[in-house]
Order: C-alpha cells, then sequence, then structure tokens
C-alpha cells in the first residue's frame, strides 16, 4: 500500500472531527474536509494542510468528486436524533456503504470509520441497530480496501454534547430526574479518540479490525451527573426513574422541538456502553481520566474558577519579581 498523504474527512467539522483534524493536520497530513456549510468550519480553515469544502453527501457524484485522488478516507458521520433526511439509515448504513463503494471505484486504499460500542443487530435502539449495519457494510469490503473500525463509548472533552448538557441542567434545575440510572458508561476523552483515528491509518495490524474504546473507569449516569454537580459546586436532588417513568421521561422530551432524549436514545442506554477487554494501552494511548480533563471545562466559566485563575496567576507573577 502506497504511502498515505491525503486524506478526506467526512463528519470533520464536528467535535469529534475537529480534534482528529487537528491531529491529522499536524501530523502533516494534507486534509480535506468534507462539510454541509463552510461557514460552520471557520476554526479548522486555518489551520496548516487544512482544506474544507462544502459538499452534498448525498450527492453520489459530488461525493466520488472529493474522494477521487485521495490517499484515505476518515468517516466520522454520526447522529443521534434523526430529522427531515439525516436518518439512521441514511447516515449510519447508506453514507458508510456508498463511501466504501467509492473508495473501491477510486482506488483509495484506506477506510477508518466511527462506530458505536455494542452496536448490533439484535439491539432495541435503532441507533445501535443502524452503527451496526453501517459497520458490517465498510467491513465486508476488506477484501479491496483496507478497512477499520473504532466503536467508542460516550466521549468527553470541550465542546461535547454529553457532560455539558448535564452541566446545562445542574446550573437551572434544582431537582433533577435522571432516566436510567445505572445506565453504565466508560467516557473515553476526544483526544484519546483523535490520537486512536491518526496512530491506525498506517498502522497494518488494524487493516480489517473493529477496536473498542473507552477511558479508565466505568461510571452509572447517575453517578457522572453527581460528578458535574459536585464540579460545579452546586447541590442538587437527583431523582433516580423507575424504567416506567424513565421511558415517560423520554417520550415527552421526545416531543420537544429541541430534542434532549428520545426513547430510542433510551433503548440504546439499555445496553451498558462499557468495553469487554483491555483498553488500557491501545495504540499507545493510556486512557486519560474524566476527572482530570472534565473538571477545568465544565467549571471554566464559574466565578470560583475565575477567581482561582487569578488568583493563580497573581501568584506567578508575584513569584517572577
Amino acid at each position: 500500500m502506497q504511502r498515505i498523504r491525503q486524506i478526506c474527512v467526512l463528519g470533520g467539522s464536528g467535535f469529534v472531527g475537529s480534534a482528529v483534524v487537528q491531529r491529522l493536520s499536524t501530523a502533516g497530513y494534507d486534509v480535506k474536509v468534507l462539510t454541509r456549510r463552510r461557514e460552520s468550519s471557520k476554526h479548522l480553515i486555518l489551520l496548516p494542510n487544512v482544506q474544507v469544502v462544502e459538499c452534498d453527501i448525498f450527492n453520489d457524484t459530488a461525493l466520488s468528486g472529493h474522494i477521487h485522488g485521495q490517499d484515505a478516507v476518515i468517516n466520522l458521520v454520526g447522529i443521534l436524533h434523526e430529522s427531515g433526511n439525516a436518518t439512521f439509515q441514511s447516515l449510519h448504513v447508506d453514507l458508510p456503504r456508498r463511501v466504501a463503494d467509492i473508495c473501491c471505484k477510486q482506488g483509495v486504499g484506506r477506510l477508518v470509520h466511527m462506530g458505536a460500542l455494542k452496536a448490533s443487530s439484535r439491539a432495541r435502539s435503532e441507533y445501535l441497530k443502524s452503527k451496526a449495519a453501517g459497520e458490517a457494510a465498510v467491513l465486508a469490503r476488506s477484501g479491496e480496501i483496507q478497512v477499520t473500525v473504532f466503536r467508542p463509548s460516550v466521549i468527553f472533552g470541550r465542546g461535547d454534547s454529553f457532560l455539558s448538557l448535564f452541566a446545562s441542567l445542574v446550573k437551572i434545575l434544582p431537582v433533577i430526574a435522571v432516566a436510567k440510572p445505572q445506565a453504565r458508561f466508560q467516557p473515553i476523552w476526544v483526544e484519546d479518540v483523535a490520537h486512536a483515528f491518526v496512530s491506525t491509518l498506517e498502522n497494518i495490524s488494524t487493516y480489517g479490525r473493529a477496536f473498542d474504546l473507552g477511558g479508565p473507569r466505568v461510571y452509572t449516569l447517575k453517578e457522572l451527573i453527581e460528578f458535574v454537580a459536585f464540579i460545579l459546586g452546586k447541590k442538587r436532588r437527583i431523582i433516580s426513574l423507575n424504567d416506567r417513568f424513565s421511558y415517560y421521561q423520554a417520550y415527552a422530551l421526545e416531543l420537544m422541538p429541541i430534542k434532549l432524549m428520545t426513547r430510542d436514545n433510551l433503548f440504546s442506554m439499555e445496553v451498558d456502553s462499557v468495553c469487554d477487554g483491555d483498553v488500557s494501552n491501545l495504540f499507545g494511548i493510556q486512557p486519560t481520566a474524566l476527572e482530570s480533563v472534565a473538571a477545568e471545562y465544565l467549571a471554566g466559566d464559574t466565578p470560583r474558577s475565575a477567581y482561582d485563575r487569578f488568583r493563580s496567576l497573581a501568584g506567578r507573577s508575584f513569584s517572577k519579581r
């Protein structure tokens, strides 16, 4: 296989994609980021070796034209809630299959795909079922292209939609009712995920394989919310809902204009998002503890943290006199 220099990234302007693109740029790769709106990717435009182009990924001709001449493709496209033509079927199943087909036709020899931990064709959740079908579609082409699939648990980091959502709720609600409070997760830092994607590109031992990604510790959903409340210095009453009331809450939230949760999200939490094997040193990564990172970005906008930073800076300035 030829040396990889040019990489096309789908979903590169999102939370995980931005971290992956930045690492690719730092590593010296030439990166083409496909996005629906170039305006939403301003944070990537100034990165060295990064080209941001608008593309309708539902259009095979446009998609094929941008993949043409690339050495590798990274597909990070994924959704938690369906909207319009952005459905689980169209983005989690059809898109990976189409990308794999285009790679084969265009002679692109490397494809790295974002799956989901515990994705299964037997899952009750359509999200997990669609993710499993997409993974199967790309791995089925392993005889023609070199495919690697990553299956992360929930991903945290500055700008995430997981812990940051809990932080928003903790700040405004005196009482928090938690659906599926004992659902278990193994959160992984976004930078560790990005490291895995970049490290695997030219690692022949990963060809044709799928890897679970998780952090060093497992938490229940209730424990995560309690952690966020502690970091923010907020005393909140946290109520654990049973299965019936968890369903009612998910159904009610699903009807809101902005979906914080759906019944399908609830179904996905019926399966623990926890790795089966040891991931303590995968790709040379020592997984980063949630506590060592999340506290900084969750509490970063509080008056107390601003005061602490000011005091710290004042102390350093004084010591230099």
